[in-house]
């Protein structure tokens, strides 16, 4: 079965060409956005009575009748509706009082939205009305100096943010709040059926207390319908993807992370299958504990910056390649790619031997790891050009030089520690104790940090429990009022500090979900006790974390770990030291992580302990950096490690040269031979391709009709292949 073409010309005179998806179908190569994606361009387009953002993948419209209203919210890849009731832009409730921002009330069905409709339809006196719009092009909402690897198309130079910005303005025409100016701000970017949402609001009247900010409204078309059945046994509308810019929960993941997706009930939609009018299908954007702050005179405040990707398949694989290209879009810093190793030290001797290790192999960076010697939070003269000295060290050999430094997981004071608001004294957070990042050591904590790499010249952070919003309920914190305001507050520190070393060309490592506000990397996903296992366990639970870690992320935004030396305990097996001794193992971690694009942290007090195994790791780095544009591509699942039988991946680039690499591996303790398909569909080759092996011999293979290829290959016993595939 395969797919048929509406063509829908509007009124404004651009013909769409929506893609209704049938059974089985698979995407034209030729107009799939994810494959070539250069004639999708955003456009805003005000036809008559109706405001239109439009880029050939997605289109949003809104209405201008009495107040500003979104009537329309289309797929034009499947064609899918997403609306069906006009629901506000946003709302804000100030001093306990809600207020609408722009919408039309008075649609009776919600079921469906007819466009004759709004002839019945009206705004409401409270609600804030809208008065005009400007546009603007799409800027970076993080301001960041690369200092890293990234590849070449993300360099200093080459424009990256393109799309168009509308600003759509809003004043109320109550007395009391006639100073207060709200503005909703969307970002259409070019090439991916992705919107940008966030509200501003400017307080020109007296104080006000923000009880809470909604950002975005839609009264979605239900995915599911069950005539019986609660919220959280339905699905959710898997049309459309959305991720914000407040996630915190340290499970490497956003869906856990996320804190501000609301999929509520919709009593008003009386027509709905569910008996007691529980289908989950009204979506509202807003941290669940945030802001209840005061907003002063001459004030503003920015609300969440929301991004919804509308998603046109129920595929796991095209799913995770939609949003790892999100992130290359809107936070194009997570494609630098350091090579790092993770030192523990204690004299800046073995920071010098550890610096030289790197610089004769191809590693590009030495992180001092947790129980090293290095203390960022000493402002002393000494302790600063005592740092300083190592970083110009390591500078004249080309190496960054990094730290690792904790918040989190530890107790100041009880003047410091976060305030549990049900007993009133310490306690009570994420990780049981834990300061507050508004409390005076906690505003200290940040000024030390950004001094330390302004005056020492450090390169990387590498920031372990970064704040994971905890509330507060303490009165006397300076960078808080109480608990109303305190995860805010204490989100926009931490948010802040990234932002600030992003902007000094810090590359920063944090294991919580700060990307689209700075952050560069994070763990793939593990269990820490798991390295303490023997090795031969290492290997296959690694190729697993992989495999799950890689479905969302691209390679470059999650790190692995290989301890050299022993960690948080286990025997001889579990450990590669000494290196020369495991030689076999050591080389397949490091071919693992960088046969995937991804750094792991290697920690221990070296990386080679003789000829033979400094030889091992830089023949290693020579190979990764050979293909290193490649393996940094996003990665295709093809068989996930199960010990029982082969598994692997590919990366795949359709706009590269090299198109694909696929890493094949072979766990059991005989030599196998295997027949095994690869979909090329992602590399955007049609017709024949040039396959080279391992040794790179070079052979002409046919892509069939289903876009696959066959290759029947022998892997090692415990050993593994990679294969270059090119046009």
């Amino acid at each position: 079965m395969g797919k048929f073409f509406i063509l829908i010309t509007c009124l404004f005179g651009i013909t769409i060409v929506c893609f209704a998806q049938t059974k089985n179908s698979s995407f034209d190569s030729k107009k799939d956005w994810l494959i070539n994606n250069k004639d999708y361009k955003a456009q805003i387009i005000n036809e008559g009575n109706e405001i239109i953002l439009y880029n050939g993948l997605l289109q949003r419209s809104f209405l201008l009748s009495s107040n500003l209203a979104c009537i329309d919210y289309r797929n034009l890849v499947t064609g899918q509706q997403l609306i069906r009731s006009i629901e506000p832009e946003a709302s804000i409730t100030i001093n306990t009082t809600n207020y609408n921002i722009g919408g039309l009330s008075g649609q009776k069905e919600k079921a469906y939205l007819k466009l004759d409709w709004e002839k019945q339809l009206h705004a409401n006196d409270s609600d804030f009305y809208f008065t005009n719009y400007t546009t603007t092009s799409i800027d970076s909402f993080v301001a960041y100096t690369p200092t890293t690897w990234m590849p070449k198309e993300f360099e200093p130079g080459v424009k990256k943010f393109k799309g168009q910005q509308i600003i759509l303005n809003f004043i109320s025409r109550i007395p009391a709040l006639k100073g207060i100016k709200v503005q909703v701000h969307y970002n259409l970017y070019d090439g991916i059926p992705l919107l940008c949402k966030w509200v501003t609001l400017e307080n020109g009247a007296e104080s006000i207390h923000l009880n809470r900010v909604v950002n975005e409204v839609i009264g979605l078309v239900e995915e599911e319908s069950a005539v019986v059945g609660k919220p959280e046994e339905m699905k959710k509308q898997h049309g459309i993807y959305i991720e914000t810019n407040y996630a915190f929960n340290n499970s490497m993941r956003y869906d856990i992370s996320d804190h501000t997706t609301h999929w509520d009930i919709d009593p008003s939609y009386t027509s709905q299958v569910n008996y007691n009018y529980e289908t989950p299908c009204l979506l509202r954007i807003y941290p669940d504990k945030a802001p209840g702050i005061d907003l002063p005179p001459n004030n503003h405040f920015r609300s969440v910056r929301t991004f919804e990707l509308l998603m046109d398949s129920y595929d796991r694989t095209r799913r995770g390649l939609m949003i790892k290209k999100m992130y290359r879009t809107i936070a194009p810093w997570i494609t630098q790619n350091p090579i790092f190793m993770h030192l523990v030290s204690k004299t800046d001797e073995e920071v010098k031997a550890a610096v030289d290790q790197c610089a004769s192999t191809g590693f590009e960076a030495v992180i001092l790891s947790f129980g090293s010697h290095l203390n960022m939070e000493d402002t002393s003269e000494a302790n600063i050009i005592r740092w300083k000295k190592l970083a110009e060290y390591a500078h004249q050999k080309h190496i960054l030089l990094g730290g690792y430094s904790l918040f989190s997981s530890r107790t100041i004071s009880k003047e410091d520690d976060v305030i549990d608001p049900k007993t009133g004294k310490p306690g009570g957070a994420f990780f049981g104790n834990a300061p507050c990042y508004g409390s005076k050591w906690g505003l200290a904590y940040r000024d030390k940090i950004i001094n330390f790499y302004k005056q020492t010249h450090f390169d990387i952070w590498e920031n372990d429990g970064p704040y994971p919003g905890d509330v507060c309920g303490s009165t006397t914190h300076p960078g808080h009022k109480g608990l109303d305001d305190s995860q805010w507050t204490q989100m926009e520190i931490q948010k802040g500090l990234y932002q600030t070393l992003s902007k000094l060309g810090i590359y920063i490592n944090a294991p919580d979900w700060y990307f689209l506000d700075g952050t560069h990397k994070i763990a793939l996903g593990y269990r820490e006790v798991n390295f303490s296992l023997s090795r031969e366990q290492q290997i296959i639970l690694n190729r697993q974390n992989i495999y799950d870690g890689t479905i969302e992320k691209t390679p470059s935004m999650g790190w692995g770990f290989v301890p050299l030396t022993k960690y948080q305990g286990g025997g001889d097996e579990a450990v590669l030291e000494p290196l020369k001794d495991h030689l076999k193992d050591y080389q397949q971690l490091m071919f693992q992580y960088f046969g995937a694009g991804i750094q792991a942290c290697y920690r221990g007090p070296r990386l080679y302990d003789s000829e033979t195994t400094k030889q091992m790791v830089a023949s290693t780095i020579t190979w990764y950096n050979k293909y290193r544009t490649i393996l940094n591509a996003d990665i295709i699942a093809l068989r996930r490690a199960d010990g029982r039988d082969w598994d692997g991946w590919m990366h795949v680039d359709p706009n590269g040269i090299d198109k694909a690499l696929v890493v094949l591996f072979n766990p059991t303790n005989v030599s196998i031979t295997r027949n095994i398909t690869i979909p090329i569909y992602y590399t955007g080759i049609k017709g024949k391709l040039k396959l080279y092996d391992d040794r790179e011999k070079q052979k002409e293979l046919l892509v069939s009709t289903d876009n696959t290829i066959q290759l029947e290959i022998s892997l090692p016993a415990n050993g593994y292949k990679w294969f270059l595939i090119r046009k």
